[in-house]
């Protein structure tokens, strides 16, 4: 035989075993990293790249790189939305239809009410876990503590949780009276903070040492919780001190400038009215001087709590760029609902549980150690501008957030309108992942896919129905329309009919004008109310006495044995007293 033939007959006898080998044996796609970032009641605008007064540069460097979108909606309660963003699957689906501070007693482990992720609700981490992913988790949880609840049960093969609605930024204390401790855990199990804790410099911090323990050539899906801006809002004070001139204004004065360069950048049409200011709010002008300064120093504070993040997000994108993986890191940045109006330190009791706690509102070191922030509904107003109201409400206020992606495979989209919602984050990543989830509860969201790659400019039609529901408060899209209703104190409880492509600040109600459309959406609602199991609210119910009362039921069980000491010790007083005294009459008789 020739050498000519020989070669040709080695070179087809190779090129039929390499045939033989499995096409993704011959060449495995590189699968992207995965960052998930999520913020703690967080604005629409309360981000630089959505014209927020915060310097978010770090941020800003994700959004110019990928894509933003300018209409994703989440829930207006934040486990609702935890549940949702790492299944993709209907909060009453997933099993965390509201959060437990607010559950009435009528729905009380109820199918969907249990407030855990169902078994079969299947989280992104563990479907990413099974195809070989890295799974990590740092920061807020608040999807239970119990047996099968925390981290480790869904698919986070690390994780340092905090399962409770938010905790002190500083130490390991509690917030508000629903809680005796703040409730951390490593893999698990309860842990300790370190004495020099602050959250989100931690919370990077310990996601950095769990990427640099594992294996650099194994991808990676790092779920990033931060606790900021959530009560009790803190900063350290570099980071606050040049955003007390902003504030010093005043609420109107940023209300109106978010609301000029929110038409300025697109994010609402030129001339879309300003939402309407809830009614029962104080005027700035009218308050006395020293109370103007401390709420103006909140503000601050809330805007620097948001630039000490974005700081803390810089130093992990580095880590990653000198790791040599940032370039094949999809990000993800959103936030659970929006802006915060809860003001705990008006309630009653609270100014002395506070005391008892060690907090104080000291104006020099406001949001420092031992300091307690909140900004009220006023300072919520005008963080939610231009939309109506805030967190707790289905208005756009409380619904309609920031949300960046970046990274392979997504285009550089500076402004992306198409309608997207918390349930499609579970099933893009899987999507630009590669992977069929098969098994378990099905997803509800859609993949973003065609849109993050400039391939399509919509996912949902004009005809898709898409509801919403939690504590009452619900809303159903259909194209640019929204029907809402929003319950007490800020809602009558009656459904409304708003075109957001005109009216993004729901203040021109079209339920009369347009009564079909209100049947036929109302219908709508109604099928997906069904379908997803939602139940109905019980009569007179205000979540914010829910709060009260579910508190009181919590401290009774914090601190029953305590009372009950007292109380034995009052009764014995009140016996030995009545003893003392009759021996006393029996003696001068």
């Amino acid at each position: 035989m020739r050498l000519g033939g020989l070669r040709y007959w080695l070179w087809a006898g190779f090129a039929a075993m390499a045939a033989a080998v499995p096409a993704h044996a011959q060449q495995q796609p590189v699968r992207p990293n995965f960052v998930l970032i999520l913020v703690d009641d967080a604005a629409l605008m309360d981000f630089s790249s959505y014209g927020g007064e915060a310097r978010t540069p770090n941020i800003e460097r994700l959004a110019s790189a990928g894509t933003l979108f300018t209409h994703y909606r989440t829930s207006p309660l934040c486990a609702p939305s935890r549940a949702m963003l790492l299944t993709g699957i209907d909060n009453h689906l997933n099993g965390v239809a509201t959060i437990p501070e607010v559950l009435p007693p009528e729905h009380a482990g109820k199918p969907g009410y249990g407030l855990r992720l169902e078994p079969d609700a299947i989280t992104v981490a563990e479907r990413l876990r099974r195809a070989g992913y890295r799974t990590y988790m740092t920061g807020k949880w608040h999807l239970g503590s119990g047996k099968g609840e925390l981290p480790p049960s869904h698919g986070f093969q690390k994780s340092f949780a905090l399962d409770a609605s938010g905790a002190d930024n500083w130490e390991q204390k509690p917030y508000m009276p629903y809680y005796d401790t703040a409730p951390w855990f490593e893999d698990g199990k309860p842990a300790t903070l370190p004495p020099d804790f602050y959250s989100s410099e931690f919370i990077v911090d310990r996601m950095i040492d769990y990427l640099s323990d594992e294996d650099a050539n194994t991808p990676f899906f790092a779920y990033v919780a931060f606790q900021a801006v959530h009560i009790p809002v803190q900063a350290p004070r570099a980071y606050t001190a040049h955003y007390e001139a902003v504030y010093g204004k005043g609420w109107d004065s940023i209300r109106e400038a978010r609301w000029q360069r929110a038409q300025a950048m697109g994010l609402i049409p030129e001339g879309a009215p300003l939402a309407a200011k809830p009614a029962g709010l104080r005027e700035w002008k009218a308050l006395p001087d020293p109370e103007r300064r401390l709420l103006a120093k909140s503000m601050a504070v809330n805007a620097g709590m948001i630039e000490a993040m974005d700081h803390h997000i810089g130093r992990l994108i580095a880590y990653l760029d000198k790791q040599g993986v940032l370039q094949n890191t999809v990000f993800v940045v959103t936030s659970d609902n929006g802006p915060e109006p809860n003001e705990p330190i008006n309630q009653r009791g609270f100014p002395l549980w506070m005391r008892m706690n060690g907090y104080d509102q000291n104006l020099d070191r406001l949001g420092e150690k031992g300091s307690f922030v909140s900004i009220g509904p006023e300072w919520a107003t005008a963080a939610a501008t231009p939309h109506s109201l805030f967190k707790f409400y289905a208005s756009e206020g409380g619904l309609r957030v920031p949300f960046i992606m970046s990274g392979p495979g997504i285009a550089i989209q500076p402004r992306v309108s198409a309608a997207a919602f918390v349930t499609d984050v579970a099933p893009t990543l899987l999507d630009i992942a590669g992977i069929q989830g098969t098994d378990g509860k099905a997803m509800t969201g859609r993949s973003l896919r065609p849109v993050l790659s400039g391939a399509a400019d919509h996912i949902y039609s004009q005809d898709t129905p898409i509801g919403m529901e939690v504590s009452g408060n619900a809303a159903l899209y259909r194209g640019d329309f929204k029907l809402v209703r929003n319950l007490p104190p800020y809602g009558d409880g009656t459904w409304k009919l708003y075109n957001l492509a005109e009216d993004p600040g729901e203040t021109r109600d079209l339920g009369t004008a347009e009564a079909a459309r209100v049947q036929s959406m109302l219908a709508d609602y109604q099928a997906y109310a069904k379908s997803m199991g939602v139940l109905d609210i019980p009569e007179g119910y205000d979540p914010f006495r829910q709060i009260t009362l579910n508190t009181r039921i919590k401290m009774l069980k914090h601190y029953g044995w305590a009372l009950s000491g007292i109380l034995l010790a009052l009764v014995a007083a009140i016996a030995l007293a009545v003893w003392f005294f009759r021996k006393r009459r029996w003696r001068l008789a």
